[in-house]
């Protein structure tokens, strides 16, 4: 459009210059110069608009491609928008079909409050069944034997490592010793007596029982044949082993036992397993309750639990403990070694009273103890003292005397 207006406005400039030169006016050639100047002024104004129209057009096409750009994204989010309606539309579906199968399976009023009642008749029977199991261990073993004092100290041995336990089946008429060695072993030497023990040749030779796997701590029992113990890597898991062959017989956990060690000056210990006159028991420290420690009584048979006491002796600062007819004793120390103390006791009988009973030494002599196991038939410890098997000789008496002294 530019190029023809110029083509025209020269065609006239070039009429009216031949007009002028015809003619030879000096008017007319003031005029030709006018009219060059107004020309030269008016293709600068079109060059701008031609300019201006140019970069017009190119906002314009920006334009267009943003809002194509818009329209595609507004696209995406209608096609996600009207998949997450039919997507809610298909959980409303699922909804009203679960309420209404609810609705149908829901029991009437009536029949939930039948339910209750049975449910807190069952609470109250399972409560009763407990009560009557605790009364029957109290009934069916009279035991009314109190720890006095402990008499005399005797140095047996020296076998194995720092830490380990060592004890004698405490079943009538069992003269086997056993030594295991370590707070994480599975191996366990058998002796046919105290004599064997001692000797330095054994005769029989010892005999070496694999277990199937790794005991933790030194809190093993051996009774009647079969040994207890807390299976390795495992909280809270106690197993039954046969001797005669090492194969696991039975197996429980113990529950809410095995989150602190039972005792603080033992730390790798969890569940310290003891036996007295009453059987087998368990204990154990529980940090809901202070840390104090916690005793279960345990089916020898079925490792079924009886029954379980919270008492208000602290794992703080104890190495061992051990029950005498259903009495806890628990024996506390310092963490370099000294003399060895009962300053905590807990009866289930509840005849004895830790507050009422006079602090009770160990036999002098400054050391540590890593396992402690009472023998009821022998009235005797059977502790390991920093590689060494030690035999302290207890005196008991009657309830009865314990409280009138």
């Amino acid at each position: 459009m530019s190029g023809r207006l110029v083509l025209v406005l020269l065609l006239c400039l070039y009429l009216t210059v031949g007009s002028v030169q015809g003619q030879g006016s000096s008017q007319d050639a003031f005029i030709i110069q006018y009219l060059e100047r107004r020309l030269s002024q008016m293709e600068e104004r079109l060059n701008q608009c031609e300019q201006k129209t140019a970069g017009v057009t190119q906002k314009t096409y920006d334009l267009s491609s943003e809002i194509r750009g818009y329209l595609s994204t507004l696209s995406v989010l209608r096609s996600e928008v009207r998949n997450q309606v039919d997507s809610v539309s298909v959980r409303v579906e699922r909804v009203e079909r679960e309420l209404e199968y609810l609705e149908n399976k829901i029991p009437p009023q009536t029949d939930i409050e039948i339910e209750g009642a049975l449910l807190e008749q069952q609470i109250q029977a399972a409560e009763l069944d407990q009560l009557q199991k605790k009364a029957k261990i109290k009934v069916e073993n009279d035991c009314r034997m109190a720890l006095s004092q402990i008499k005399s100290l005797k140095i047996v041995k020296k076998a194995g490592d720092t830490y380990g336990s060592w004890f004698k089946d405490p079943t009538k008429g069992s003269a086997k010793v056993y030594l295991l060695s370590g707070i994480r072993n599975n191996t366990v030497l058998e002796y046919v007596s105290l004599h064997s023990f001692t000797e330095r040749t054994t005769t029989p030779p010892v005999k070496v029982v694999q277990l199937p796997s790794d005991w933790q701590g030194t809190g093993q029992v051996v009774y009647n044949g079969f040994l207890y113990y807390h299976k390795a890597d495992t909280p809270n898991q106690i197993l039954k082993v046969d001797l005669l062959n090492g194969t696991v017989v039975d197996s429980t956990l113990l529950p809410g036992a095995g989150r602190l060690p039972v005792y603080s000056l033992n730390p790798n210990t969890y569940l310290d397993l003891a036996v007295d006159e009453l059987g087998l028991w368990v204990i154990h420290a529980d940090p809901e309750y202070g840390g104090n420690l916690v005793i279960t009584k345990l089916d020898k048979a079925s490792l079924a639990v009886e029954y379980t006491w919270d008492t208000q002796c602290r794992s703080r600062d104890a190495e061992g403990a051990f029950l005498i007819c259903g009495t806890l004793y628990v024996v506390y120390n310092t963490r370099y070694g000294g003399r060895s103390t009962i300053q905590c006791l807990y009866d289930i009988h509840d005849t004895i009273h830790s507050e009422e009973s006079p602090v009770m030494f160990f036999p002098k002599r400054y050391t540590s103890h890593s396992s402690i196991h009472y023998h009821p038939v022998e009235k005797q410890l059977y502790t390991w003292d920093d590689g060494y098997q030690t035999i302290y000789k207890v005196e008991t008496r009657r309830n009865d005397q314990v409280i009138a002294e």
